[in-house]
């Protein structure tokens, strides 16, 4: 069961049907939990089990560390028995993080440690389970459930309440639309919304549907349709030239941010339709002039629990410049390990780490240099920061799609100076695409200027289309959808996370 599809609409409708018809939360909290658990098990059902021992096992930890003190104990034996309270709770926390973080590690990074040891994965000896380990698929969704259940013990730990049942925390942890690929969410937040009994207002369900039709448009419009270009020009580029790799790479820019916001988009109008709103996701990352507002753009979620749950325990930014810098290498570092067990991931996640330590050092140099500061602040500093920081972005990103080193490596070698195969222009772009070169460019100028118009709408000039508009648009969207969608349906690339 894919988003979007017929049949995911179709389970969706349904689901949000018998949700709002029924008059109890807890028949309801029931109804959740039971369609997430159908949707998971159909595209992984092997693993529902192993999702449920997760969830049940944080939920437990969560209820032991909020297990009161015996108000019995006499009051000469009260600061021993606190400190003991709060030894047990403390370890109770470790104990959690550790086993989430550990299963993690254990699917994403097992198959890595044995390409270390034994060269390949094929290699690896019968007397470890081979064969086993060769076969091993990754959990969908388990780097967000395990971040998930990571935020929510340590939530209770610093004094948040814990769920009070496994029903309503397991609703929580399983919510079919953010299962997958999020975004993180928080339990207390979100679970302060299940207290509602009215179902959505008429422009609520208009919302969600909209929010559906733009992330089908965004998904099988636009981003599949330029992944054909992207998996021909990365299975080629033996003979591709260095503009091809660079509009490649400029495309692949643009397929990344469309097919994971388009995701998050259904997953928020999903949401909607069953009374949850869900945080954003993305706030136009392609638009910002630092690499460190970047990061308050993209993948809003992440970067929020990475600083919220690793960042300001390392002490932030209140331990001097050096250790400011220090710690937020660290923090991409990790991100990057999180993204995969290939080395091109840590390279990115080095990269925007060794870019957000040159911002900090440019703007305490711009402090002191006031007019350093000033020009950041004209239009061309402004250009000049911009043009910087999505060159910096975009180049990245090469490590991204090509986490292997050789594959990476050699994209960046090819970067300058070499012309591109005449079979190459004629496979890739005239025969598949229909479509030379600088048309291509054209489009993805395109599709970047039009999400500068739609920030200058919503942001600059705070217009939003309304609801019978809306209502009227998405038959036409739904159709160019499916009308213009690639043969061949591509998964989300975050699914791979």
């Amino acid at each position: 069961m894919i988003m979007p599809s017929l049949l995911y609409g179709l389970f969706l409708l349904s689901v949000a049907g018998i949700y709002w018809s029924l008059p109890q939360r807890r028949l309801r909290l029931w109804i959740l939990l039971l369609a997430s658990l159908v949707f998971y098990g159909s595209l992984q059902v092997g693993y529902v089990p192993l999702m449920v021992a997760i969830a049940l096992s944080t939920y437990l930890m969560g209820q032991a560390m909020t297990m009161p003190l015996d108000w019995r104990i006499a009051n000469d034996q009260w600061q021993f028995a606190e400190r003991g309270w709060n030894r047990r709770r403390r370890i109770l926390l470790i104990v959690g993080i550790s086993l989430n973080t550990l299963l993690l590690l254990g699917f994403k990074y097992l198959d890595f440690g044995f390409r270390l040891i034994f060269g390949s994965s094929e290699a690896i000896p019968a007397a470890v389970g081979g064969s086993l380990w060769a076969d091993l698929i990754v959990p969908l969704g388990i780097s967000f459930f395990v971040f998930e259940c990571i935020a929510y013990l340590v939530d209770v730990y610093r004094g948040s309440p814990a769920s009070p049942n496994f029903t309503e925390f397991a609703a929580y942890k399983f919510f079919f639309p953010k299962l997958i690929s999020g975004p993180i969410t928080r339990f207390h937040n979100f679970n302060s919304q299940l207290e509602t009994d009215n179902p959505p207002q008429l422009d609520q369900w208009v919302e969600g549907l909209w929010l559906i039709a733009i992330g089908s448009v965004k998904k099988l419009l636009i981003a599949d349709n330029l992944a054909v270009f992207i998996n021909l020009s990365f299975s080629n580029m033996e003979r591709a030239g260095s503009v091809d790799l660079w509009l490649t790479v400029f495309a692949y820019g643009l397929q990344l941010y469309l097919d994971f916001s388009a995701y998050v988009d259904i997953a928020r109008g999903s949401a909607l339709l069953l009374g949850i709103k869900l945080p954003h996701n993305f706030n136009f990352p392609y638009l910002c002039t630092s690499i460190a507002d970047f990061w308050r753009r993209w993948h809003m979620t992440l970067g929020a629990w990475l600083r919220n749950y690793l960042y300001f325990p390392l002490g932030g930014s209140r331990k001097g410049l050096a250790r400011t810098c220090l710690n937020l290498m660290i923090i991409m570092v990790i991100a990057g390990i999180w993204h995969g067990d290939n080395w091109g991931f840590l390279i990115w996640g080095g990269l925007h780490g060794l870019a957000l330590v040159i911002h900090r050092l440019t703007h305490a140099v711009s402090q002191k240099w006031a007019l350093l500061g000033w020009w950041w602040q004209t239009l061309p500093g402004t250009l000049l920061a911009w043009g910087l920081t999505q060159a910096m972005v975009f180049t990245s990103w090469i490590f991204f799609r090509l986490p292997n080193w050789s594959d990476a490596s050699f994209v960046v070698q090819r970067l300058w100076g070499y012309g591109g195969d005449v079979q190459f222009l004629d496979n890739v772009y005239f025969e598949s695409l229909g479509i030379g070169r600088l048309p291509l460019f054209g489009v993805l100028l395109a599709l970047m200027g039009g999400m500068g118009i739609a920030y200058s709408f919503q942001r600059g000039l705070r217009l939003q289309l309304s609801w019978p508009l809306k209502l009227m648009l998405m038959p036409l969207f739904a159709y160019l959808s499916w009308l213009l969608a690639p043969a061949d349906s591509l998964p989300y690339i975050y699914f791979d996370f």
